[in-house]
Protein backbone atom coordinates (compact mmCIF):
# COMPACT_ATOMS: atom_id res chain seq x y z
CA UNK A 1 0.00 0.00 0.00
CA UNK A 2 1.36 3.37 -1.26
CA UNK A 3 1.58 5.97 1.72
CA UNK A 4 -1.00 8.18 -0.40
CA UNK A 5 -3.29 5.70 -0.04
CA UNK A 6 -2.62 4.76 3.28
CA UNK A 7 -3.03 8.52 4.49
CA UNK A 8 -6.12 9.21 2.52
CA UNK A 9 -7.54 6.02 4.34
CA UNK A 10 -6.29 7.09 8.13
CA UNK A 11 -8.08 10.41 7.12
CA UNK A 12 -11.50 9.28 6.01
CA UNK A 13 -11.19 7.07 9.38
CA UNK A 14 -10.82 10.28 11.14
CA UNK A 15 -13.07 12.31 9.91
CA UNK A 16 -15.53 9.34 10.63
CA UNK A 17 -14.97 9.63 14.11
CA UNK A 18 -15.22 13.61 14.35
CA UNK A 19 -18.66 13.32 12.36
CA UNK A 20 -19.96 11.45 15.63
CA UNK A 21 -19.87 14.53 17.59
CA UNK A 22 -23.09 15.52 16.60
CA UNK A 23 -25.10 11.93 17.54
CA UNK A 24 -23.50 12.21 20.95
CA UNK A 25 -24.00 15.65 21.57
CA UNK A 26 -27.71 14.54 20.88
CA UNK A 27 -27.26 11.43 23.37
CA UNK A 28 -25.89 13.23 26.36
CA UNK A 29 -27.98 15.68 27.79
CA UNK A 30 -25.55 18.17 29.23
CA UNK A 31 -24.29 21.49 28.81
CA UNK A 32 -21.80 22.00 25.91
CA UNK A 33 -18.90 23.74 28.09
CA UNK A 34 -19.50 20.43 30.13
CA UNK A 35 -18.99 18.40 27.48
CA UNK A 36 -16.32 19.99 25.42
CA UNK A 37 -14.19 19.84 29.33
CA UNK A 38 -15.13 15.86 29.63
CA UNK A 39 -14.36 15.17 25.89
CA UNK A 40 -10.99 16.70 26.40
CA UNK A 41 -9.66 15.50 29.35
CA UNK A 42 -10.84 11.87 28.42
CA UNK A 43 -9.70 11.91 24.71
CA UNK A 44 -6.09 13.37 26.55
CA UNK A 45 -5.98 10.40 28.47
CA UNK A 46 -6.24 7.99 25.55
CA UNK A 47 -3.76 9.79 23.74
CA UNK A 48 -1.50 9.80 26.79
CA UNK A 49 -1.87 6.32 27.21
CA UNK A 50 -0.93 5.78 23.31
CA UNK A 51 2.37 7.89 24.01
CA UNK A 52 3.23 6.19 26.82
CA UNK A 53 3.06 2.84 24.78
CA UNK A 54 4.08 4.10 21.71
CA UNK A 55 8.02 5.71 22.86
CA UNK A 56 8.41 3.61 26.05
CA UNK A 57 10.30 5.55 28.19
CA UNK A 58 11.45 7.52 25.90
CA UNK A 59 8.51 10.21 25.82
CA UNK A 60 10.27 13.76 27.14
CA UNK A 61 12.44 13.04 24.04
CA UNK A 62 9.46 12.77 22.11
CA UNK A 63 7.70 15.56 23.45
CA UNK A 64 10.94 17.29 22.36
CA UNK A 65 11.22 16.08 19.28
CA UNK A 66 8.24 17.92 18.35
CA UNK A 67 9.68 21.42 18.74
CA UNK A 68 8.02 24.62 18.00
CA UNK A 69 5.45 23.10 16.04
CA UNK A 70 4.14 20.92 18.19
CA UNK A 71 3.80 23.59 20.40
CA UNK A 72 1.74 25.56 17.82
CA UNK A 73 0.01 22.46 16.95
CA UNK A 74 -1.60 21.81 20.40
CA UNK A 75 -2.80 25.59 21.17
CA UNK A 76 -4.08 26.16 17.60
CA UNK A 77 -6.01 22.64 17.69
CA UNK A 78 -7.59 23.89 21.32
CA UNK A 79 -8.33 27.46 20.04
CA UNK A 80 -9.88 26.01 17.04
CA UNK A 81 -12.15 24.06 18.75
CA UNK A 82 -13.13 26.30 21.24
CA UNK A 83 -13.78 29.06 18.40
CA UNK A 84 -15.99 26.44 16.75
CA UNK A 85 -17.79 26.06 19.62
CA UNK A 86 -19.15 30.04 20.18
CA UNK A 87 -19.32 30.52 16.50
CA UNK A 88 -21.90 27.76 16.03
CA UNK A 89 -23.52 29.37 19.24
CA UNK A 90 -23.26 33.26 18.28
CA UNK A 91 -23.93 32.73 14.50
CA UNK A 92 -25.66 30.43 11.70
CA UNK A 93 -24.67 27.05 11.65
CA UNK A 94 -24.53 27.69 8.12
CA UNK A 95 -22.22 30.24 7.83
CA UNK A 96 -20.27 28.05 10.18
CA UNK A 97 -20.39 25.10 8.16
CA UNK A 98 -19.43 27.27 4.71
CA UNK A 99 -16.77 28.44 6.35
CA UNK A 100 -14.98 25.30 7.54
CA UNK A 101 -15.61 24.19 4.15
CA UNK A 102 -12.88 26.91 3.30
CA UNK A 103 -10.46 25.22 5.47
CA UNK A 104 -8.54 23.21 2.56
CA UNK A 105 -8.13 26.31 0.59
CA UNK A 106 -6.12 28.16 3.64
CA UNK A 107 -4.00 24.94 3.50
CA UNK A 108 -3.35 24.93 0.36
CA UNK A 109 -1.94 28.54 0.34
CA UNK A 110 -0.52 28.24 3.60
CA UNK A 111 0.98 24.54 2.50
CA UNK A 112 2.72 26.47 -0.62
CA UNK A 113 3.99 29.52 1.15
CA UNK A 114 5.42 27.61 4.39
CA UNK A 115 6.26 24.13 2.50
CA UNK A 116 6.28 24.93 -1.32
CA UNK A 117 3.74 22.47 -1.80
CA UNK A 118 1.70 22.89 -5.00
CA UNK A 119 -1.23 21.29 -4.74
CA UNK A 120 -2.22 19.40 -7.84
CA UNK A 121 -5.34 20.78 -10.50
CA UNK A 122 -7.38 17.49 -10.12
CA UNK A 123 -7.50 18.20 -5.93
CA UNK A 124 -7.78 21.94 -6.36
CA UNK A 125 -10.76 21.37 -8.87
CA UNK A 126 -12.46 18.58 -5.93
CA UNK A 127 -12.01 21.29 -3.25
CA UNK A 128 -13.73 23.60 -5.47
CA UNK A 129 -16.91 21.44 -6.19
CA UNK A 130 -16.78 20.22 -2.16
CA UNK A 131 -16.91 24.04 -1.11
CA UNK A 132 -19.93 23.96 -3.51
CA UNK A 133 -21.47 21.29 -1.51
CA UNK A 134 -21.18 22.74 1.57
CA UNK A 135 -22.64 25.88 0.36
CA UNK A 136 -25.87 24.28 -1.31
CA UNK A 137 -26.07 22.26 2.33
CA UNK A 138 -26.01 25.51 3.78
CA UNK A 139 -29.02 26.97 1.71
CA UNK A 140 -30.33 30.42 2.45
CA UNK A 141 -29.47 30.52 5.98
CA UNK A 142 -25.82 31.73 5.28
CA UNK A 143 -27.33 35.51 4.70
CA UNK A 144 -28.36 35.18 8.44
CA UNK A 145 -25.24 34.99 10.09
CA UNK A 146 -23.54 36.94 12.70
CA UNK A 147 -20.32 38.95 12.33
CA UNK A 148 -18.42 37.94 15.24
CA UNK A 149 -19.77 34.33 14.94
CA UNK A 150 -18.13 34.33 11.46
CA UNK A 151 -15.07 36.11 12.52
CA UNK A 152 -14.68 33.01 14.96
CA UNK A 153 -15.11 30.27 12.44
CA UNK A 154 -13.16 31.65 10.44
CA UNK A 155 -10.44 31.91 12.97
CA UNK A 156 -11.14 28.07 13.68
CA UNK A 157 -10.95 27.56 9.53
CA UNK A 158 -7.15 29.39 9.36
CA UNK A 159 -6.08 27.73 12.42
CA UNK A 160 -6.79 23.93 11.53
CA UNK A 161 -5.30 24.72 8.36
CA UNK A 162 -2.09 25.73 10.17
CA UNK A 163 -2.28 22.44 12.25
CA UNK A 164 -2.38 20.25 8.71
CA UNK A 165 0.83 22.65 7.41
CA UNK A 166 2.74 21.73 10.81
CA UNK A 167 2.07 18.25 11.46
CA UNK A 168 3.18 17.87 7.74
CA UNK A 169 5.75 20.04 8.38
CA UNK A 170 7.19 17.84 10.75
CA UNK A 171 6.29 14.46 9.14
CA UNK A 172 9.67 12.57 9.94
CA UNK A 173 7.99 12.93 13.68
CA UNK A 174 5.41 11.78 16.09
CA UNK A 175 2.90 14.52 16.70
CA UNK A 176 0.47 12.43 18.87
CA UNK A 177 2.41 14.19 21.95
CA UNK A 178 0.75 17.58 20.69
CA UNK A 179 -2.18 16.55 19.94
CA UNK A 180 -2.27 14.83 23.25
CA UNK A 181 -1.56 18.15 24.50
CA UNK A 182 -3.99 19.99 22.60
CA UNK A 183 -6.87 18.08 24.17
CA UNK A 184 -5.84 18.60 27.43
CA UNK A 185 -5.57 22.41 27.11
CA UNK A 186 -8.91 22.18 25.18
CA UNK A 187 -10.13 21.31 28.53
CA UNK A 188 -8.14 23.47 31.06
CA UNK A 189 -10.01 26.54 28.82
CA UNK A 190 -13.14 25.52 28.85
CA UNK A 191 -13.23 24.54 32.42
CA UNK A 192 -14.07 27.89 33.97
CA UNK A 193 -17.34 27.23 32.19
CA UNK A 194 -17.90 23.93 32.51
CA UNK A 195 -19.74 21.87 35.77
CA UNK A 196 -17.64 18.56 35.47
CA UNK A 197 -19.09 17.39 38.61
CA UNK A 198 -22.76 17.42 38.22
CA UNK A 199 -22.80 14.59 35.55
CA UNK A 200 -23.94 11.33 36.81
CA UNK A 201 -22.16 8.08 36.97
CA UNK A 202 -24.30 7.70 33.04
CA UNK A 203 -23.64 10.46 31.76
CA UNK A 204 -19.97 9.98 32.29
CA UNK A 205 -19.53 6.61 30.84
CA UNK A 206 -21.14 8.03 27.30
CA UNK A 207 -18.73 11.19 27.79
CA UNK A 208 -15.84 8.89 28.22
CA UNK A 209 -16.84 6.89 25.06
CA UNK A 210 -17.19 10.37 22.71
CA UNK A 211 -13.94 11.62 24.55
CA UNK A 212 -12.05 8.02 23.67
CA UNK A 213 -14.02 7.48 20.10
CA UNK A 214 -14.96 10.72 18.38
CA UNK A 215 -12.28 12.68 19.95
CA UNK A 216 -9.28 11.00 21.01
CA UNK A 217 -9.04 8.83 18.33
CA UNK A 218 -10.31 11.51 15.58
CA UNK A 219 -7.08 13.74 16.46
CA UNK A 220 -5.01 9.95 16.43
CA UNK A 221 -5.55 9.11 13.40
CA UNK A 222 -5.55 12.53 12.12
CA UNK A 223 -1.56 12.73 13.64
CA UNK A 224 -0.90 9.75 11.39
CA UNK A 225 -2.97 10.13 8.36
CA UNK A 226 -1.77 13.97 7.58
CA UNK A 227 2.17 13.54 7.25
CA UNK A 228 1.32 11.13 4.00
CA UNK A 229 -1.08 13.46 1.98
CA UNK A 230 -0.56 17.05 0.33
CA UNK A 231 -2.01 19.66 3.06
CA UNK A 232 -5.10 20.32 0.49
CA UNK A 233 -6.36 16.84 0.35
CA UNK A 234 -5.96 16.18 3.82
CA UNK A 235 -8.41 19.12 5.01
CA UNK A 236 -10.27 18.24 2.05
CA UNK A 237 -11.14 14.79 3.41
CA UNK A 238 -11.85 16.41 6.78
CA UNK A 239 -15.04 18.02 5.02
CA UNK A 240 -16.25 14.89 5.15
CA UNK A 241 -17.58 14.58 8.55
CA UNK A 242 -20.33 17.24 7.88
CA UNK A 243 -22.39 15.55 5.36
CA UNK A 244 -21.63 11.90 7.48
CA UNK A 245 -22.06 13.32 10.55
CA UNK A 246 -26.16 14.32 9.36
CA UNK A 247 -26.20 11.00 8.28
CA UNK A 248 -25.43 9.54 11.63
CA UNK A 249 -28.40 11.96 13.25
CA UNK A 250 -30.42 11.11 10.48
CA UNK A 251 -30.20 7.10 10.96
CA UNK A 252 -29.86 7.43 15.27
CA UNK A 253 -32.45 10.04 15.88
CA UNK A 254 -35.18 10.17 12.85
CA UNK A 255 -33.92 13.93 12.08
CA UNK A 256 -34.81 14.49 8.65
CA UNK A 257 -32.24 16.67 6.32
CA UNK A 258 -33.97 18.97 4.07
CA UNK A 259 -33.32 18.11 0.11
CA UNK A 260 -31.09 20.92 0.10
CA UNK A 261 -28.69 19.12 2.92
CA UNK A 262 -28.95 15.69 0.91
CA UNK A 263 -28.19 17.32 -2.32
CA UNK A 264 -24.93 19.67 -0.88
CA UNK A 265 -23.74 16.53 1.41
CA UNK A 266 -24.13 14.03 -2.02
CA UNK A 267 -21.83 16.52 -4.14
CA UNK A 268 -19.51 16.63 -0.99
CA UNK A 269 -18.82 12.85 -1.02
CA UNK A 270 -18.90 12.88 -4.84
CA UNK A 271 -15.69 15.50 -4.34
CA UNK A 272 -13.99 13.22 -2.37
CA UNK A 273 -14.46 10.20 -3.74
CA UNK A 274 -13.53 11.86 -7.37
CA UNK A 275 -10.34 13.00 -5.46
CA UNK A 276 -9.66 9.67 -4.04
CA UNK A 277 -9.87 7.52 -7.09
CA UNK A 278 -8.24 9.53 -9.43
CA UNK A 279 -5.73 7.81 -11.07
CA UNK A 280 -2.94 9.92 -10.27
CA UNK A 281 -4.14 10.78 -6.57
CA UNK A 282 -1.56 8.57 -4.67
CA UNK A 283 1.39 9.60 -6.22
Amino acid sequence: MSRGLLGTLLLIASATAYSTAGFFTRLIPVDAWTLLFWRGVFGGSFLAVVVLVQERGRVAKAIRATGVEGALVAILSAVATVCFLNAMRISTVADVLVIDATIPFFAAALGWVILGERESPWTLGATVVAFAGMAVMAGPAIVQGQFLGDLLALVMAVSMALVIVLIRRKRGVSMVPAVCASAFLCALLVWPFASPWQVTAGELGLLALFGVSQFGLGLLLLAFGTPLVSATRGALLGVLQTPLGTLWVWLAFAEQPSTLTLIGGAIVLAAVLADVLHPRSQR
